[in-house]
């Protein structure tokens, strides 16, 4: 009997070594998989900023600080500047987020705290149809059915209701094309909102429920709800929504391109035709024949690299801000 329980005991103890060594290595697997995927990541990214950098150098070097405060743009005379297309891209993507963050969070909290429950199912799937609408779509109806509306209708109405007014006259001033600055805001803020809508909805479906019951339970509304306990409890994730949506707004191509009137200089009036650097980029990089105007396109690609970039530390910092101040 004891040689037999000490043959078992020792089975068992190799077993168990044989258990523990498989579950280590598979550890240890795991661990390098993840690790070997965040170096990738940040591998690509080095990779994708030391290729702009190349080759947007000679344009750079040319032009130095000048090509972000010159408003020309020739190829002819092969004299570049960027700052209308950083101007566009920046006015546009603000104008879009400022339309879009408001009425996405509102379509979210309708969804979630409003919206009768045969409806929330139909209204959800329509806002995340229009996410899945190609680009070019947008685009087109923008060019043919949007624009002229704009042209007929809002745009008069507009110019003749501020006109006179200091500032306003100034900032909706111009005949109305139809396309420019506005449109192509607008177009943006219609393709971001479901972005926006989607993510500030699902991460408001995580607020525990107990946390409303609580609140209506000692007499609060449902804006106050919404406003002290369902947002502070989800701002990260309406940030990261907001965010989202504003880069698919900075790098948004096709749509733009067809609704902005592709011009290359700087208005005050959203009503103006203008330019953004993606638009730029896909009407003139099969079209530049030389070294130095090639260079100039990959610069304004450089150029939307560091401004995506700066905006996501910026939002990066103001959600540590907010942390700190309530102690999270």
């Amino acid at each position: 009997m004891t040689a037999v329980s000490e043959a078992v005991t020792s089975s068992a103890m190799r077993t168990r070594e044989a258990t523990v060594r498989r579950f280590a290595f598979t550890d240890m697997a795991f661990r390098a998989a993840t690790r070997a995927s965040a170096i990738l990541v940040l591998v690509l990214l080095g990779g994708v900023a030391v290729s702009l950098i190349a080759g947007s150098w000679e344009a750079l070097s040319k032009f130095g600080v000048s090509f972000l405060t010159t408003e020309s743009w020739n190829p002819v005379t092969e004299n570049f500047g960027a700052l209308a297309p950083i101007y566009g891209t920046i006015v546009t993507s603000a104008i879009a987020i400022i339309i879009a963050v408001p009425i996405g969070i509102g379509i979210a909290v309708f969804l979630t705290e409003l919206c009768p429950r045969p409806l929330r199912r139909p209204i959800g799937i329509a806002v995340e149809l229009l996410a899945g609408i190609p680009s070019i779509i947008y685009g087109i109806w923008g060019l043919f059915v949007f624009a002229p509306f704009l042209q007929t209708t809002v745009q008069p109405f507009i110019i003749s209701l501020f006109h006179g007014i200091p500032g306003l006259s100034s900032l909706f001033a111009g005949p109305p094309y139809g396309i420019g600055l506005l449109t192509s805001s607008l177009i943006l803020a219609i393709m971001v909102l479901p972005f926006i809508t989607s993510i500030t909805k699902d991460v408001f479906d995580t607020v525990p429920a107990v946390l409303k019951e609580s609140a209506y339970g000692i007499g609060c509304t449902t804006w106050e709800v919404t406003r002290r306990v369902v947002i502070p409890y989800t701002r990260v994730g309406i940030m990261g929504g907001v965010m989202l949506g504003l880069g698919r707004a900075l790098g948004e191509t096709m749509a733009v391109t067809f609704v902005i009137g592709n011009a290359h200089r700087i208005s005050a009036s959203l009503f103006a035709p203008g330019t953004t650097i993606s638009a730029t980029i896909a009407n003139e990089f099969t079209e530049a024949d030389g070294a130095l105007y090639t260079s100039s396109l990959v610069a304004l690609g450089l150029i939307l690299f560091i401004i995506t970039f700066i905006i996501l530390a910026l939002a990066r910092y103001m959600l540590l801000r907010i942390d700190s101040r309530t102690g999270a």
